[in-house]
């Protein structure tokens, strides 16, 4: 009786391997080869997109190929998900779970994990709409204030979902920030950029020696070959910006293409530098 028993048991674990254990192999099998192939479409779209960015004239990215560049990456991840979850219904399916028996204690677990998907539903919200209005995209310099941060996060846009976003500091440093804790986005690579220059100069020098200084610094700059590709027009002098005991600053600002402030600023300093040590007021500067 107990030989027939589980002779009959082994018989049966056999015809559900061969039946509903097979498909739930071909499910797995089956969302592993299309996560491969949505990746892979995805890295190629992104490519094509890289590599006609690099191919061109352009210095920096078009705001419409970061916005691409991102979509691409949110599609997938939508698609993604979407795929796991139906795999995930029919693999239980398959295991003898009835679906419809679990309505009821899903709608309970629900309401008791309400209050925690609440930054889940949050995060993803934010995300739509950062996508949609096209705040920032891959490849931008960005400044995102976060909830409970005094210090805002600051990098380069390395990956944008619907949940998250990606930084890469100057120092190499990953950031990710759930989008819902995102409270401002200062994005200082959007469409053109301004590089502004603070010049220290002793409260004694002549102000408008110094105007004339600065204003032949931004035309020779203007002038070389190699920074007027990131300059919009010529860099122009504000004027006395601040105003101390023993010191003044004289602001400089220079429109770039986004992105190219830094490079720009670094080069106006030594320019401005090495001019005011030829007229002797570098001293405080």
């Amino acid at each position: 009786m107990t030989a027939d028993l589980a002779a009959g048991t082994g018989a049966d674990f056999t015809n559900w391997l061969r039946g509903s254990g097979l498909e739930v192999v071909l499910l797995i099998i089956g969302a592993m080869l299309f996560s491969r192939l949505a990746t892979f479409v995805r890295n190629r779209i992104t490519r094509r997109i890289d590599s006609g960015f690099q191919s061109s004239d352009s210095l920096v990215r078009t705001e419409a190929a970061k916005h691409r560049h991102a979509l691409a990456q949110v599609i997938t991840w939508v698609v993604l998900s979407i795929v796991y979850f139906l795999v995930a219904l029919e693999v239980l399916k398959r295991l003898g779970f009835q679906l419809s028996g679990l309505v009821a204690p899903a709608a309970v677990l629900g309401a008791a994990l309400g209050f925690g998907a609440q930054r889940i539903v949050q995060d993803l919200l934010a995300g739509f709409f950062l996508i949609t209005e096209r705040q920032y995209g891959f490849g931008d310099v960005v400044q995102i204030s976060v909830t409970g941060q005094s210090v805002p996060a600051e990098g380069t846009v390395e990956d944008v979902t619907l949940r998250i976003t990606t930084l890469r500091n100057p120092d190499g440093e990953v950031i990710i920030v759930p989008n819902g804790q995102i409270v401002k986005v200062t994005n200082l690579s959007k469409d053109w950029a301004r590089a502004a220059i603070d010049v220290p100069v002793p409260v004694t020098a002549d102000i408008t020696k110094v105007n004339e200084i600065l204003h032949e610094v931004g035309a020779k700059a203007f002038q070389d070959r190699r920074l007027k590709t990131l300059l919009l027009d010529e860099p122009t002098v504000m004027g006395l910006e601040d105003l101390t005991v023993d010191q003044m600053n004289i602001r400089m600002v220079a429109r770039t293409l986004p992105g190219k402030q830094f490079d720009v600023g670094r080069e106006l300093r030594v320019r401005v530098a090495a001019a005011l040590r030829r007229e002797g007021l570098s001293e405080n500067a």
